[in-house]
């Protein structure tokens, strides 16, 4: 499983609209309007690396109101949980 998150530039007046769009393309599991270096972050899940190029670049790149897309790519995931015990193991 491939896990990536797409950062997402859109016309100013479209991004409320476009972001729901957004959160309903296939591959796509969540979709948040976000402030800073994007207007939209994605965050994609696909089986392979070619599912993610197919999602990002004829799915979410051609939707009307995107003006650009940034895709970055998790190599590995941290859960809160997985991160406390992780500084636990030298706490003695």
């Amino acid at each position: 499983m491939v896990t990536a998150f797409v950062l997402i530039d859109a016309e100013p007046a479209r991004v409320a609209d476009l972001a729901s769009r957004v959160a309903e393309v296939e591959g796509v599991a969540e979709a948040y309007s976000v402030a800073g270096h994007a207007d939209i972050v994605a965050v994609v899940r696909a089986r392979r690396i070619e599912d993610l190029a197919e999602i990002v670049t004829r799915r979410l790149h051609m939707l009307e109101g995107v003006t650009d897309t940034r895709t970055l790519v998790a190599f590995q995931s941290y859960s809160r949980h997985d991160l406390e015990a992780m500084w636990e193991i030298g706490a003695s």
